[in-house]
């Protein structure tokens, strides 16, 4: 059907009238949408299906990636273009009077993640698929996502997201493909053939229903599988409301990140980590039972690899499988867990290494809390036998803890490969964060730098810079992103580098027009764009930029012949609906906003402008537009990162602490054409093992850090009232746990030479063009190959060979 433009125009044609039941003439574009998506779906249908029995009859190792969210952004673009079609689609719709750009308006962006994590997974099923590995997703078909963010008077407002409310061409229901998972009940034992058997007894089930999205490969004809659960009722419980469990089962996929404040939300999260963990698990037992007679050899043919803490159950749930269902014994059963099973690790942070308390644990999953408790005491005996007497020692390393149970530490104990993010990252886990571990486990530490799909953040986002790379080097890149540092022959280029500006101005023109539509603010295209777009949280320190933007206004307003290079500051960001502290920032941001734009001495010197419900489609309109990418995290906070790579891979320069993987670009790009500041990572670390940080001193000290820290406090934002007031605090009373103040001077002096650097656009260009050069080190193919190697062991599997 897209053998030929005449042929794809017919099909589509009849195609629409069948789907329909009207005519072409009679079509709206949301029928004219869903009409390619399902053609799309047909086409990959047959290389789906082959890929699948190729991948069985193969019998070569494949890896199950399971992980909460996936944040896949729209699929329509990037489908044609991975089949090489969307040339000969787009002119063929054009030719029927169909605009390919104004359909995709048509697809929402799937609600299924949040922030780095979700889009990390979504990178590395687009390298897996197009390098031909056998590997497959699993996770949770949300109805609602994380939440569709409106602001509302600078507040930050959650509603509901509806990208499910027209249904998604892409997935596939597979209701036969059904399973059951147990929550709640009790656990019976008795003697078998003297055996002792456990039994999960008079359990609240859930149905767990498979939905599959096809993965497209880059020109390749591997189509491997992203398969999310839908939690649906089973047969009703006799002894309860049947509105209540339908209500209370449904709403398991309903929401991603439920608030777990209370014991209500925590239940729920846990249930949810169960059952994506239960449902993929069976699912992976099923389909590898249909080749192999038992699971004794599992580990030499399956990879099940956990995306942070969240699907650590993994690991007692294939023990219950083995040991429960197989019969297994113990020993052998966790021999073959612990070859199966990898961890990435995606955070420092106390907070994010998950703990559930015992006393939700031990009633909502009996059987699972057992295997978990049998774990701890085995591993206990192990170090016990290694450090006798050291109590202190294996309390700090026990599973099961203070009424507590630690995922992370069930992670590193059950799993044969535990890797960080970044170079950095890593060595902390290994010399700080997890020393103990590591000093019991050392073969199992690795590292494995992230990296990003760059056809969709550079070949589908920025389309003419792409085309520029290739005129340039050929156009083999997108399958060999390190071909990028041929670019470098061009870095003295004046008319190579005069072209890449062209193209940076009408990128940022088209974001200027995203800017006005959005929020009525005009910007101009001229100016530095300075993006900081991420999750908001405190480690992120959107604060320091929103004060140093204080900074800034308060210098032009005390000095009119105060010179500054234009600047448009960017945000984007969700704060999590239950971090009160984080939507202040939110707010703060746009009181700072109102305050600026609407100041006529200001004028174009300085615009502040927040994108309301940042995601990838608009995340796409935003980094081949940035000129300055603002990666200022706390040192060591930020595991690795992956907006700077993005923004990188666009030409934008990154202003950034020594961080995560800004360490990792400046050893490629140089001290040059990055701009670094503040504390590094030792110095954070020294700060909060030894103490000696006063935030007041700082404050007393600079009088441009104390006037815009009163500035929270003292009216200078009208009807503000007390509303900063926890901001304020958070710097002084609580001792400004980021060092947001420590690193307010350093991080003021770069971004003048950020100015400075500005005026001289051949030299900025040539920076940029470095930059662009050396991030196909930070291609998720790279690190993908990594894994593939080193971790996982699997190799390409080829439909054709």
């Amino acid at each position: 059907m897209f053998s030929s433009k005449t042929k794809f125009k017919k099909t589509f044609v009849k195609r629409l009238e069948m789907l329909c039941g009207k005519s072409f003439h009679e079509s709206t574009q949301r029928d004219q949408y869903e009409t390619l998506g399902n053609l799309l779906r047909e086409c990959v249908s047959h290389n789906w299906i082959k890929t699948n029995e190729k991948y069985r009859a193969s019998a070569e190792k494949q890896v199950f990636y399971l992980s909460i969210e996936y944040l896949l952004g729209k699929l329509l673009r990037q489908n044609l273009l991975n089949l090489g079609i969307e040339d000969l689609v787009q002119d063929g719709l054009e030719e029927l009077g169909i605009d390919l750009s104004e359909l995709e308006e048509f697809e929402a962006d799937a609600g299924l993640g949040n922030g780095g994590l979700g889009r990390l997974a979504a990178c590395f099923l687009d390298s897996l698929a197009s390098l031909d590995l056998p590997g497959h997703g699993y996770g949770i078909r949300y109805k609602h996502g994380l939440f569709e963010q409106k602001i509302v008077d600078g507040y930050q407002v959650e509603l509901p997201e509806q990208w499910l409310r027209s249904g998604n061409v892409w997935e596939v229901r597979k209701s036969d493909l059904a399973v059951k998972v147990p929550f709640w009940g009790q656990v019976e034992g008795k003697q078998i053939n003297g055996r002792l058997v456990f039994e999960h007894i008079k359990a609240e089930t859930i149905t767990a229903v498979p939905y599959d999205m096809p993965v497209v490969g880059y020109k390749t004809k591997t189509i491997n599988t992203l398969r999310l659960w839908s939690a649906e009722p089973s047969q009703f419980p006799v002894d309860k409301d049947i509105l209540k469990y339908k209500r209370e089962t449904e709403i398991v996929s309903e929401f991603l990140y439920p608030d777990d404040t209370h014991d209500e939300g925590k239940i729920l999260r846990l249930k949810q980590q169960y059952f994506l963990v239960s449902a993929s698990i069976q699912a992976i037992i099923q389909d590898y039972r249909k080749q192999h007679s038992n699971l004794e050899n599992l580990h030499q043919h399956v990879c099940i690899h956990i995306n942070d803490t969240h699907p650590v159950l993994s690991i007692p749930e294939l023990m219950r499988v083995l040991v429960d269902v197989e019969g297994f014994d113990w020993e052998k059963a966790w021999y073959i867990t612990q070859n199966t099973i990898s961890y990435t690790n995606h955070t420092t942070l106390t907070e994010a290494l998950e703990k559930w308390p015992v006393r939700i644990f031990r009633p909502l999953l009996p059987r699972i809390y057992m295997i978990v408790e049998e774990i701890n005491e085995r591993f206990c005996k192990e170090l016990w036998e290694k450090y006798p007497g050291e109590w202190n020692r294996i309390g700090e390393m026990a599973i099961i803890a203070n009424e507590q149970v630690k995922m992370a530490h069930l992670a590193v104990v059950g799993s044969f490969s535990v890797n960080g993010v970044a170079k950095l990252h890593t060595e902390i886990l290994k010399q700080r964060e997890m020393n103990q571990f590591y000093k019991v486990f050392p073969k199992k530490f690795n590292n494995k730098t992230n990296g990003i799909a760059h056809r969709r953040w550079l070949l589908k986002a920025n389309p003419k810079l792409s085309a520029l790379i290739t005129e340039a080097i050929g156009p083999s890149w997108p399958r060999m992103p390190n071909e990028l540092i041929q670019l470098l022959e061009y870095k003295d280029n004046p008319t190579f580098l005069n072209e890449l500006h062209r193209i940076k101005k009408e990128n940022k023109q088209r974001l200027s027009t995203v800017i006005k539509d959005q929020t009525g603010i005009i910007v101009d295209p001229g100016a530095i764009f300075d993006v900081q777009v991420k999750r908001l949280h405190a480690y992120k320190r959107q604060l320091l930029n929103v004060l140093h933007i204080m900074h800034l206004y308060n210098q032009l307003n005390d000095d009119s012949s105060f010179q500054i290079a234009p600047r448009v500051f960017i945000f984007g960001a969700k704060a999590s609906p239950g971090y009160y502290y984080a939507k202040k920032i939110i707010k703060l941001i746009h009181a700072v906003a109102e305050k600026i734009n609407k100041d006529p001495h200001v004028g174009n010197k300085i615009k502040v402008v927040f994108l309301e419900n940042y995601r990838v489609s608009l995340a796409e309109r935003v980094f081949p537009a940035a000129d300055v990418s603002e990666q200022i995290s706390t040192a060591s906070k930020e595991a690795s990162g992956t907006g700077n790579m993005k923004f990188m891979i666009n030409g934008a320069l990154t202003v950034g602490t020594l961080d995560g993987a800004n360490i990792e670009i400046r050893e490629l790009v140089g001290e040059d054409p990055i701009f670094t500041f503040g504390l590094n990572s030792e110095g954070v670390l020294r700060y909060n093992q030894y103490g000696g940080y006063q935030s007041r001193e700082y404050y007393h000290h600079d009088s441009r850090i104390k006037r815009a820290v009163d500035q929270l406090v003292n009216g200078f934002f009208p009807n503000a009232h007390n509303e900063f007031e926890p901001i304020f605090d958070s710097l002084l009373t609580e001792n400004d746990q980021y060092f947001v103040l420590r690193d307010f001077a350093s991080y003021a002096e770069v971004q003048e030479k950020i100015s400075q650097s500005f005026e001289d656009k051949i030299e900025w260009q040539r920076k940029c063009l470095i930059n662009i050069a050396n991030a196909g080190y930070f291609s998720s193919d790279r690190t993908i190959k990594e894994y593939a190697e080193e971790i996982w062991r699997i190799k390409p599997v080829r439909i054709w060979d």
